[in-house]
């Protein structure tokens, strides 16, 4: 196997992992999930990730790498007043969703008729908390997030992809060289932890609709897109099937939604990696067992998380979210005519409303289709007269 095969693959599991695995804990954090549930949680979707990479890369003979719900995690981070249980009943009724979509048609065809910049506005209302709270942290924790936030804007020039974990580093290089931190766990192995699902009509019109349109927006579509730009044809069916299966599967072990990579898929998919794009599938094995590993020690890397203060987490997922929405924010408001219901489902989704139990994903999402609606609908009126005056 050609060796920048391997490393291409290796770096995206790096990248992947280490650039957003402390949005995954801030998200478990959020719904109330014990260290034991963490620490499954971050086991299983590890795992679903590698299972699912391995058995699509070899079954299409091209690179079908997978990812955990980077935009899904913010989402459940920002969510309150849902328990653990409630938020896995959540991920259990958006892998549903996914695998109704690769089955029902009609049901993908109904999310792509959602406006694109209302889907991003919503992901950009859902990131703009985090984004906000890098700032807001360091202002609370000086002697670390100031320098996180100096090596990430400097490292940012040269590779975004790199400037996260160079943050990381730095964050907990500073953390240990003025002793800020609790001391360092022994290595474990991880323990998958069940958890029974909870169907919550709240968390499910709050959460499970709002989980499964920002990852299908912001993770499959761009995943797919990512893979055609390298001259290859996505199984999308097969593709939506085994992620949905995958998250399924892994939800009660308290695991979110496993989608499509997008930017970390684009390191294992181009030249690059091989000059032989029949070959780059290997990539896909050589990723799976990256996770594997990860799986492994998922119980090691809460551990560690928790032993430095929780600030420098927050900032950290702060910084890891500002590519994402930055992208998010702009796609929002590039389509003139759309630019205001998109700021509105913006501004909802940003605000953190909660009404009748249910989050400000959904009433964002809710108060841009309603204006959009309208405002077609007077767009329409006069072409109608002049047909009935005809």
């Amino acid at each position: 196997m050609r060796l920048s095969l391997i490393v291409s693959a290796l770096v995206a599991v790096i990248v992947g992992f280490g650039g957003s695995v402390a949005i995954v804990i801030a998200a478990a954090e959020a719904v109330g999930a014990s260290a034991a549930a963490t620490s499954s949680w971050l086991a299983a979707v590890c795992l679903a990730k590698a299972i699912a990479s391995g058995y699509l890369s070899t079954r299409h003979r091209m690179p079908i790498v997978l990812a955990w719900s980077t935009p899904g995690a913010a989402l459940v981070a920002t969510s309150s007043g849902i328990g653990f249980a409630e938020a896995v009943g959540a991920f259990a009724a958006c892998a549903v969703l996914i695998v109704l979509t690769a089955l029902v048609r009609p049901l993908g065809e109904l999310v792509r008729r959602i406006p694109t910049s209302l889907a991003t506005a919503v992901l950009a209302g859902v990131l703009f908390d985090f984004v906000m709270g890098a700032v807001t942290r360091s202002v609370d924790l000086p002697l670390i997030g100031v320098p996180m936030i100096l090596v990430f804007v400097s490292a940012r020039l040269w590779s975004p992809s790199w400037a996260v974990i160079g943050a990381l580093v730095i964050g907990f290089g500073t953390a240990l060289a003025f002793g800020l931190n609790d001391p360092l766990p022994a290595p474990v192995l991880s323990e998958l932890v069940w958890t029974t699902p909870r169907f919550d009509a709240a968390a499910l019109i709050g959460l499970a609709l709002p989980l499964y349109i920002v990852t299908m927006a912001s993770q499959n579509l761009p995943g797919f897109a990512v893979l055609r730009a390298d001259g290859y044809d996505p199984p999308v069916q097969s593709i939506l099937g085994a992620t949905g299966l995958a998250s399924l599967v892994s939800a009660p072990f308290g695991a979110h939604t496993t989608s499509l990579a997008a930017i970390t898929a684009s390191i294992c998919t181009g030249p690059d990696a091989h000059p032989d794009p029949a070959k780059r599938w290997l990539g896909g094995i050589v990723y799976a067992g990256g996770y594997l590993v990860l799986a492994a020690i998922a119980a090691s890397v809460v551990a560690l998380f928790a032993a430095f203060p929780a600030e420098l987490i927050l900032i950290l997922a702060g910084l890891a979210l500002t590519g994402p929405f930055i992208g998010a924010l702009s796609v929002a408001v590039s389509h003139g005519d759309e630019a205001f219901a998109a700021v509105a489902t913006f501004v909802v989704t940003a605000s953190g409303l909660t009404l009748l139990g249910i989050g400000a994903a959904f009433w964002g999402l809710l108060a841009g289709l309603a204006l959009e609606g309208a405002r077609r609908a007077k767009k329409d009126r006069p072409h109608q007269r002049r047909e009935i005056t005809r």
